[in-house]
């Protein structure tokens, strides 16, 4: 029986035409990012295992790719079995996500780098999910980071420019959604929830829109996160269909015990800030990594049921590293979700034109013709005349190609050449 020459579950391959729109996008990402004042890094694929499992990944820690110890033998793997302690096997992990390695990568070049650091991060990630559809085992994902700034700037400059992102893109119709940290807090502490089992209880209202807020109650009730009098099926239910306004609420409303008055001023002001955006408060919204401390927003898109992207304030990550606090926020969209949702626009990609040669004809003139028509900022692909013409048509057609022209011995030069369209 042959190998199997498919990719790792959960990965894949990309044909030209495909990788040609991922890369088209990721210009316009890049390009976007770059004209708001954020600069690109580049951080190593692998971090020490200590440091993903530091705490500050939520869910995602678990689901981290080990890089076993160099050296070992059949006494440690058995010693590692035997113990349940799989991870003493590991030095090195592959990065999860991308605001570890960001964290790591500031502490050790703070020196270089200005007081307000404004970074943008590209590049893939991996996960040991369970694939299925919109769920890969490496991904890319698309971040960009200020460092440095405590004020709400940094929320305001990170909005703007993801919002200038998707409409470069031409991904209309999307919505930010806002929350704090703090009000979460809040709902959690009028559930009698212990401070020490809180992020656990997050996890679990992270899972809100996959297994409702039955399921949610009943998993902190088995948990033993939430006992007593605390109905929170039904307090859930009312905060999920609540219509919550950024808003100065009405004298005759009455404010929810749970509400932090100074996060919820602070969403109003970012809301303020940003008139044109369209930007709603969901008082659910978590964001499952463990690192965030204070405002969390995410994507979401009336035609999906899954966020686009999302980030938050961790201000409390980079203090680990470098023993000394310092503010942060960040921003990711998920490109693997939107890059489905992007078509390329004509106007945007350069014309790409094939040349349909004799076999007579002198390799020095095809060289020259296609030189002519890059020079002119054509895309110029050479392909040998076949019998069957109609085949080599249609595949260079679904390779993104929009003409052709036929070259024989007899053509002078470029401006000779009789295109025809392919969509024809």
């Amino acid at each position: 029986m042959a190998a199997s020459v498919t990719p790792p579950r959960g990965m894949r391959d990309f044909l030209p035409a495909e990788k040609a729109r991922r890369e088209h996008a990721l210009g316009v990402i890049r390009g976007v990012y770059a004209a708001h004042g954020f600069d690109e890094i580049e951080t190593p694929v692998m971090e020490d295992s200590s440091r993903l499992h530091a705490g500050l990944g939520g869910d995602n820690e678990k689901l981290a790719f080990a890089v076993m110890k160099r050296g070992l033998g059949a006494d440690d793997l058995a010693r590692a079995a035997a113990s349940g302690d799989a991870l003493s096997l590991a030095d090195l992990g592959l990065r999860y996500d991308l605001t570890v390695p960001l964290a790591r990568f500031y502490a050790t070049h703070r020196a270089a780098l200005p007081p307000v650091f404004r970074s943008i991060q590209i590049a893939p990630v991996w996960r040991a999910e369970r694939p299925q559809k919109g769920r890969y085992r490496q991904f890319v994902q698309c971040d960009i980071d200020i460092i440095g700034e405590a004020g709400a700037l940094a929320e305001l400059e990170l909005l703007t420019a993801t919002v200038a992102t998707l409409d470069a893109l031409g991904l209309s119709g999307c919505t930010i959604r806002l929350n704090d940290r703090r009000i979460l807090a809040g709902i959690l502490g009028s559930w009698g929830v212990p401070d020490e089992l809180r992020e656990r209880a997050l996890i679990t209202i992270d899972k809100l829109d996959k297994i409702g807020t039955g399921g949610v109650a009943a998993e902190l009730a088995e948990l033993g996160i939430v006992t007593g009098d605390a109905d929170v099926a039904a307090e859930l239910e009312a905060l999920t269909t609540a219509d919550w306004h950024l808003a100065d609420r009405q004298a005759s409303q009455p404010t929810p015990s749970w509400l932090d008055s100074e996060a919820y001023a602070d969403l109003l002001a970012l809301r303020a800030a940003l008139p044109d955006a369209a930007i709603e408060f969901d008082p659910t919204l978590v964001r499952g990594m463990g690192y965030y401390t204070g405002t969390i927003f995410e994507i979401a898109h009336p035609d999906y049921g899954y966020s686009l992207g999302g980030g938050g304030r961790y201000d409390g990550m980079i203090g680990r590293f470098l023993g000394q606090e310092v503010p942060a926020c960040g921003f990711s969209i998920g490109f693997e979700r939107i890059v489905d949702l992007l078509a390329v626009r004509d106007e945007e990609r350069p014309r790409a034109v094939v040349l349909v040669y004799d076999a007579d004809v002198p390799a020095g003139r095809l060289l020259e013709l296609k030189g002519e028509l890059v020079a002119s900022g054509s895309r110029v692909r050479l392909e040998r005349r076949v019998k069957n013409l109609r085949a080599l048509l249609d595949r260079v057609t679904a390779d993104g190609f929009d003409a052709f022209a036929s070259v024989g011995a007899e053509t002078a030069d470029a401006a000779s050449l009789a295109f025809r369209d392919l969509s024809a």
